[in-house]
């Protein structure tokens, strides 16, 4: 080889000039057209045809519009099920990251307010300016799979590192941006979007808009007809560029004559929506032209946040439509449905079923109303009867009484067996499993009373309610399960019992057409895999808006989108419901006060004044006893009734008393006197590490105080140990101390289990950070363990001060020491003290040296950011968490 080369080297000597430079020209030749075919040919493979959002050369031949290309797309790296996505999962977490402009955006809140209708994790921040961008990872994790610029315009005009950072974490994750443009009197009427080789033409009135149906990210909007007539606003923004990156979405004309000039006379159609392929910089992003008042861009951008995370964040195509007619016989005459009504109502469910499977009314009765109408109406109920195989049923109360009015459950049984009795006399099936309260009353709140003679009289599994959590905002509505009943949300259609005659609709018609055609009830089904509408008899009578809402309603779905429409049986609706979101199955109970609708449909017997104020969460062996006791000694304070099962802890927020209902813990305070002084307490020291005690407390007593104890967690740890000996714990009696806190993943697991509860409760920082989630910092008192166990008077006099009583109690008088005992004991009459029992207290042999210094290593850095969040919180670090610190510098 070498030899080769030497001999290459002389024949290239003893060539002449000449030919040396003919050679050269030569190979330059050649690699010109080798470069010319690479950049020509091979690059119009691999990019869509035609000449992007605004040209017309190269269109394909099957399309309606030059403007409208098939595409291809630069692959989303890291979106697991994605273009091209990585089928060993997701580098991202599912979050979507929202820059506002402010936090009272109009804009932005729709934006959450769709995030949040499909149940999609989100973090919204206010857009930097100058200002620094939020942390993207953590660790080799992406903490985004998805970035939303309300503005777009404070993505383009970022400073160069914060721009350079989002761009270089988009590419490395694959992650997109969607971006809205929304013009104003100072926007300029054509410019470059800076960076960008895109155009934007503001200020415009828009018409006519269509959907591209070759656009990629299409999957639950459907292309079809253009929409006619004018858009709304005259601030519209157009899309133009002659680079292939971008594709059209939407697409609209201009609704004057006029043309943009740059754009051409081909550019009939107008972009409004584009999507940037990722060829440009290797992002894809998509960009609207407007905000989302228009409801074609509610659709367009739910595809868009599928689209972008690669289905990871998506709604499926699958919807399930349940249409409830409440109250089918209680009707003011003149309301009420006819014989032609009734043969309507049967002929529109055979025409619904063509386009959603199984499509059934289900109707609601009360018995006791049957035949109260006029002779006309009278017989459109025995004609509905004589259909009564047809549909479905469900009964309400006999009488259309409000049952948490009625305190004995036999009263409520009793109503509920005339109903029964007539549902039998008139052939209406009584195993469906599915009732509905009037007004909702009793099933949120939860009146107990209902559930138990629902169940004993009529077998009720399922039932429904708009209640739960609240009325509104309706995107929070949720389901839950109490009492072996299933409650699905359901939601309401623009039809209540006074809209009767459409052009009396409040508002005008054109309201009620609204809301079908884009609108809320449009975006209901859109938003909610599952639907549940009430509705009432008088909607199906005269103007029968019933019947028209829900034809009109099917109609548009199924021009505009994908979604496959069925409905199903309400038992078989609440399986698929809590197959879909069984997070939810567990209730979360509310404060009834906090909402004036749930104050009035709660007993007028039960009181919020009932619950307590403050909690005392732990954690287990820190003293919590003892200042359960101090507490109880003062006369403004009231603690809970006793527990067989718990002894003086009720243990509702944190364990399977939760799901007894509020009934249950109500019970556990007495009745308020008329003072104001009544403030009652109670003390579960196991609600400090529940991992969902804080969220359910804070749901029911969102203004309670919440007081921790801490010691050091070494000391904690020990205790707990020499607690479960005492108690004949087989494990602790078998295993020493040291061999507990060091075990291995392989240890057995009743050793483990141990070793957790020695050590889990011990990382104070992150069991506080999770109570700090729902109270606010000044609700939370942490005091000193070591301290309490010292000086109780003094802690005394500080939790005095934080509750603001009214009377102030002197501890260093009512306190006295009992050296047999140890500790601190409440001193009576005469000298004499009164103590803890025997359990507490006890002697322990000193905690060995392995085990001080493997424990003070393991919670090395627990305490550090103690120290950190108790500085943030404004209190003062307890004494022993001082001497901590001290040995880990």
């Amino acid at each position: 080889m070498l030899g080769c080369v030497t001999r290459l080297r002389r024949l290239v000597r003893l060539l002449p000039l000449q030919t040396s430079l003919l050679l050269l020209f030569l190979f330059c030749t050649v690699s010109v057209f080798i470069s010319a075919y690479f950049l020509y040919g091979v690059k119009r493979e691999l990019e869509p045809s035609g000449g992007g959002v605004s040209g017309a050369e190269g269109a394909s031949a099957d399309s309606d519009d030059p403007r409208v290309t098939p595409s291809r797309l630069l692959p989303l790296r890291g979106v697991s099920g994605g273009p091209g996505g990585d089928p060993g999962g997701a580098r991202t977490d599912p979050v979507v990251l929202v820059f506002v402009e402010s936090q009272y955006s109009q804009l932005g809140q729709e934006i959450v307010a769709i995030l949040e209708s499909g149940r999609f994790k989100y973090r919204t921040e206010i857009s930097p300016g100058k200002g620094d961008m939020p942390t993207l990872t953590d660790k080799d994790r992406g903490r985004f799979t998805l970035v939303i610029y309300e503005n777009i315009l404070k993505y383009v005009n970022l400073d160069a590192w914060n721009r350079e950072l989002l761009d270089k974490y988009c590419v490395e994750y694959g992650v997109g941006i969607i971006g809205f443009f929304k013009a104003n009197e100072n926007s300029l009427l054509s410019a470059q979007l800076k960076g960008f080789p895109l155009f934007l033409h503001s200020n415009l009135g828009l018409k006519d808009c269509t959907v591209n149906p070759k656009s990629p990210l299409l999957f639950i909007t459907r292309s079809g007809q253009p929409l006619p007539g004018p858009l709304p606003g005259d601030d519209w923004t157009v899309f133009q560029s002659n680079h292939s990156t971008y594709e059209p979405v939407l697409l609209a004309k201009t609704q004057s004559a006029e043309s943009i000039a740059s754009m051409g006379q081909n550019a009939a159609l107008l972009p409004s929506v584009v999507q940037d392929l990722g060829l440009h910089d290797g992002i894809q992003r998509v960009l609207f032209g407007n905000n989302l008042v228009f409801w074609l861009h509610k659709l367009v951008f739910v595809d868009a946040v599928a689209f972008l995370t690669g289905k990871r964040l998506s709604l499926s195509l699958e919807r399930y439509i349940l249409v409830d007619v409440d109250d089918i016989f209680v009707g003011k005459e003149g309301t009420r449905m006819k014989v032609p009504d009734v043969k309507a109502l049967l002929e529109t469910q055979r025409e619904l079923r063509t386009h959603v499977p199984n499509f059934t009314f289900n109707l609601g009765f009360s018995g006791k109303f049957f035949h109260a109408g006029s002779d006309e109406e009278d017989l459109g109920d025995d004609l509905l009867l004589s259909f009564v195989k047809e549909f479905w049923w469900f009964p309400h109360m006999w009488s259309h009484m409000q049952p948490h009015l009625f305190h004995n459950q036999s009263v409520l049984a009793e109503q509920m067996l005339l109903n029964k009795k007539f549902a039998m006399e008139h052939g209406i099936p009584t195993n469906m499993g599915y009732a509905v309260a009037p007004h909702h009353s009793g099933v949120y709140p939860v009146h107990i009373q209902l559930y138990d003679a629902w169940k004993k009289v009529w077998g009720i599994k399922v039932t429904s309610t708009e209640e739960y959590p609240h009325l509104k905002p309706a995107r929070f509505r949720r389901g839950f399960i109490h009492s072996g009943i299933s409650v699905l949300p359901r939601q309401t259609c623009g039809l209540f019992t006074h809209t009767i005659f459409y052009k009396d609709y409040p508002g005008s018609p054109n309201e009620l057409d609204k809301l079908i055609n884009g609108g809320e009830l449009f975006q209901t089904v859109l938003l909610n895999p599952i639907s549940i509408f009430m509705t009432h008899l008088s909607n199906y009578g005269n103007d029968r808006l019933g019947l028209y809402t829900f034809k009109s309603l099917v109609m548009f779905l199924q021009t505009w989108t994908n979604l496959k429409m069925q409905t199903l049986p309400p038992v078989q609706l609440a399986q698929k419901y809590f197959s879909l979101f069984p997070s939810e199955r567990d209730p979360l109970w509310q404060d009834p006060c906090e909402d004036k609708r749930h104050k009035d449909i709660w007993s007028k017997e039960k009181t919020c004044d009932r619950f307590p104020k403050l909690l005392v969460i732990g954690p287990q062996k820190t003293g919590t006893t003892a200042l359960y006791l101090f507490l109880g000694m003062h006369p403004d304070l009231t603690s809970n009734y006793p527990s067989k099962e718990t002894f003086e802890e009720i243990q509702f927020f944190n364990g399977h008393n939760y799901h007894r209902g509020i009934d249950w813990y109500m019970e556990y305070f007495p009745l308020p006197s008329n003072t104001s002084s009544d403030y009652y307490f109670e003390k579960s020291a196991n609600y400090f590490d529940s991992e969902v005690a804080a969220q359910r407390a804070a749901a029911l007593l969102p203004k309670a105080k919440i007081i921790t104890i801490l010691i050091n967690p070494a000391d904690r740890a020990y205790s707990w140990y020499q607690h479960q000996r005492a108690h004949d714990d087989p494990v602790a009696l078998k295993y020493s101390f040291h061999d507990v806190i060091t075990a291995g993943h392989n240890a057995p697991v009743r050793l483990r289990v141990l070793q957790n509860r020695c050590l889990v409760p011990g990382w104070y920082a992150v069991h506080l950070d999770r109570w700090l989630n729902f109270y606010h910092s000044s609700q939370l008192l942490v005091l000193d363990g070591q301290m309490l166990k010292t000086e109780p008077a003094s802690i005394m006099d500080k939790i005095q001060k934080y509750l603001a009583l009214v009377n102030v109690i002197n501890y260093h008088k009512i306190l006295a020491f009992d050296p047999k005992k140890g500790f601190w004991c409440q001193l009576l009459e005469g000298g004499k003290t009164k103590c803890l029992g025997k359990s507490k207290g006890r002697r322990y042999p000193d905690m060995d040296p392995e085990s001080q210094t493997f424990l003070r290593e393991y919670y090395r850095d627990h305490n550090i950011e103690l120290s950190k969040l108790l500085y943030k919180m404004g209190q003062p670090l307890p004494s022993w968490l001082r001497e901590e610190l001290v040995h880990t510098r």
